[in-house]
């Protein structure tokens, strides 16, 4: 079986993509930064379903983890062939004028330097050029990154903006060695991510301008990130899909 990495997926997307990438026989790491129990619970439900999970907990905003997280990837699973940079913050709607340097540190830490540290390992482990045997990377960015959420979280947009000239440079960088680095940008899905913003429903208030007048599911998201990460995208790189429903 083929090892896939999800950071930050203890629930939402991340959990979403742990089980569908269980489904398509790929043993899985759940990564979690704080909820451990709800990390086991998707470990137990891939588990239950004759599938190979575990649970490994990591802050990939620090280099320390990010060495754990994949030296015990290394130790249980070996041969890893796909990283979903899932993990990612955002904070309370706010305008820029208010925002503080220890929350753009907080932001920018968790969603770009603990992406780049995690593609940094998985290229040390997937590429041909280090006897390695290829392998995907699969960026979660944010349709925030194209809009810049005005009003609401620009440092998250920033983020998510830096993420996807990650995903570009990085996909040329080793195209010919057997890895390819693509992203999806999904906008107005039903997770938690939004009460961390200090609107919960918001979703359901913006839906009207949505053009197919609904939010997306956790898992319409995880269906495009194990098709990047699979053979089936075999001659994409460099490229994204957008899961926004029409925005």
């Amino acid at each position: 079986m083929k090892t896939m990495i999800i950071t930050g997926s203890s629930r939402g997307i991340g959990a979403a993509t742990a089980l569908l990438a269980a489904k398509n026989d790929f043993s899985v790491v759940v990564n979690y930064l704080k909820h451990k129990i709800d990390a086991e619970k998707v470990v137990r439900d891939i588990v239950d379903a004759g599938g190979k999970a575990v649970a490994i907990q990591a802050d990939i905003s620090k280099e320390g983890d990010v060495l754990r997280l994949f030296s015990e990837t290394d130790r249980l699973f070996g041969n890893l062939h796909s990283l979903i940079n899932n993990a990612g913050i955002l904070e309370r709607q706010m305008r820029l004028e208010n925002i503080g340097i220890s929350r753009l540190n907080r932001i920018f830490s968790a969603n770009i330097t603990g992406q780049f540290l995690c593609a940094r390992e998985a290229v040390k482990r997937m590429s041909t050029r280090h006897g390695g045997k290829g392998g995907t990377i699969v960026n979660v960015s944010s349709l925030a990154a194209k809009t810049g959420a005005p009003g609401e979280y620009i440092d998250y947009a920033v983020s998510k903006g830096a993420l996807d000239t990650l995903t570009i440079g990085l996909s040329k960088e080793v195209a010919d060695e057997g890895i390819r680095v693509n992203g999806v940008r999904p906008a107005f899905i039903y997770t938690d991510i939004h009460a961390d913003g200090g609107e919960y429903d918001r979703v359901n208030r913006i839906k009207e301008s949505i053009p197919m007048k609904r939010g997306g599911t956790a898992h319409e998201v995880a269906e495009a990130i194990i098709w990047l990460a699979s053979e089936k995208s075999s001659f994409s790189t460099g490229t994204f899909i957008d899961i926004t429903g029409g925005s």
